[in-house]
């Protein structure tokens, strides 16, 4: 062979290994099984990405279609509707019935299915500023704590027992994203991860950062509790996150003990790391229940298991190799997050819009804050799908292109996350700037612009006096994109 020719070769093969070199895709949803999800998927060509997504989507759908307790068509509702006769089911039903049982045997009943028969207790005790009654609830234990169901595996059928409101959320959502990761790795994804709302499966050849978020944080960007490496496993986590139940002017959590119908008031959340992801499903809403003692005892006995609990003082527990998972906590330069100050800060809510529109795409947004200059000190929130499409945030590109010079980080590589579905958000300015130094006291603006592919474009803008003594706030109105926005500047 010629050198000519064996250049040539040499060539043709690096640019067929270039060719085949992985790319990680991203992409979002909303309405899949009730919450969004973000999907990544990486692989080596545009079919093999399409045909790993179709996979997912396809996947999810289908389980749903045998899961859910919300479709009134599901087999599982269909199901339901039965009584003391067996019911020929699905692999996967039988499956995910089978798998209650052993987690509510393992959990010694802290994981029930029916646990939606306390919850209406204390619903309607709410409606009537009351505590439920001991009878009210010794009757909803009663009820929890019989046989709902029967299964004879050997002839592939389920008998429904009783009339107790049953669900399989407890972990049907890790279920559902294993079995559709598998999917996309059968057709052709080297490695996936998938977020439904919170529980996260990574397979193959992808692994993921994710941070913990502190149950006691009233702003979106406050500092996550801690940050874990996830590879080739599922994370759960479970807690009331202020949601419950308000009854003469006091907070209960929305997690009931089946074992006892009263609220679980000691844990406030549960993060939990197993390869399986039903696994990790069921004992993150079963250590939300269970005391932390109960926890680790029969975390103890799992293989694989790591976890960890924030109690109601903010206090934590965890397990043993949970801090072999921890990503070291480094400070980013050009990124501060925010702290709690014990001075004044400005808490920042706004309301993404809802908009009724079959090409709805989620809105890119900015949140910023500049000195009277027009200078910008510090970008709270950069939430965007494609970097390409960034400057569609007109007024906050030209400003950060303005900083980028001056200071010579780019944001982007470490501020940015993922679209946000319409809804309300909170961020905090702790009067720092980007790289954490305290601001000097002033007159500072703060900005919220959103953009939307097909869609409409909103800035809006609010100077405050930030003097550490003049509170204030300020309510602000969005055209389009955004809704209501209120300023906040005080002590929170």
């Amino acid at each position: 062979m010629t050198f000519r020719k064996s250049v040539a070769a040499l060539f043709c093969m690096t640019a067929s290994v270039l060719a085949q070199k992985p790319a990680t895709h991203v992409f979002h949803y909303d309405n899949v099984l009730g919450t969004s999800m973000e999907l990544k998927l990486q692989t080596t060509n545009a079919h093999q990405t399409n045909r790993a997504e179709k996979a997912v989507l396809d996947e999810i759908a289908r389980e749903n279609r045998i899961l859910s307790a919300w479709q009134s068509n599901s087999e599982f509702s269909r199901w339901m509707k039965t009584r003391n006769t067996p019911v020929k089911v699905s692999p996967e039903l039988m499956e995910v019935l089978a798998t209650f049982d052993q987690y509510r045997e393992q959990t010694g009943g802290a994981l029930d299915p029916s646990a939606e028969t306390a919850t209406r207790v204390w619903k309607l005790a709410a409606v009537e500023n009351r505590k439920p009654t001991e009878a009210e609830l010794a009757k909803a234990v009663a009820a929890m704590q019989q046989p709902h169901w029967t299964l004879d595996q050997a002839r592939g059928t389920a008998t429904h027992l009783d009339d107790a409101p049953v669900a399989l959320n407890s972990f049907a959502k890790s279920y559902i994203a294993g079995r559709a990761a598998d999917k996309a790795l059968a057709a052709g994804a080297s490695g996936i991860l998938l977020n439904i709302g919170g529980d996260i499966v990574v397979r193959g050849g992808l692994s993921e950062s994710v941070a913990i978020t502190d149950p006691k944080a009233n702003a979106d960007n406050d500092e996550p509790l801690d940050m874990v490496r996830v590879s080739n496993r599922t994370i759960a986590t479970s807690g009331d996150y202020r949601r419950g139940f308000d009854i003469a002017g006091q907070h209960y959590s929305h997690l009931i003990d089946p074992r006892t119908g009263q609220t679980a008031e000691n844990v406030i959340s549960s993060t939990v790391i197993a390869k399986d992801p039903a696994m990790a499903g069921a004992l993150a809403t079963a250590f939300s229940v269970m005391e932390p003692a109960e926890s680790k005892k029969l975390a103890s006995k799992l293989t694989g298991v790591d976890y960890m609990l924030v109690l109601r003082d903010g206090s934590t527990v965890a397990s043993a190799g949970w801090q072999s998972r921890e990503v070291p906590r480094l400070v980013t330069a050009g990124f501060a997050p925010a702290t709690r100050t014990a001075g004044l800060d400005v808490m920042i809510n706004f309301e993404i819009a809802r908009i009724d529109n079959p090409r709805y795409r989620r809105p890119y947004v900015a949140v910023w804050v500049e000195d009277q200059d027009h200078f910008p000190v510090r970008t709270l929130a950069l939430w965007f799908a494609k970097p390409r499409w960034l400057n569609e945030l007109k007024q906050w590109y030209r400003d950060d292109q303005m900083r980028n010079m001056a200071e010579g980080t780019d944001l982007t590589a470490t501020l940015s996350s993922a679209t946000r579905v319409p809804g309300s958000y909170n961020l905090r300015w702790d009067g720092k700037d980007n790289s954490g130094k305290p601001v000097k006291p002033g007159k500072y603006t703060v900005l919220i612009e959103a953009a939307r592919e097909h869609g409409g474009y909103d800035l809006l803008k609010q100077e405050i006096n930030f003097d550490g003594k003049t509170a204030a706030k300020y309510s602000l109105q969005g055209k389009q994109e955004v809704g209501k926005a209120t300023i906040d500047y005080g002590k929170h």
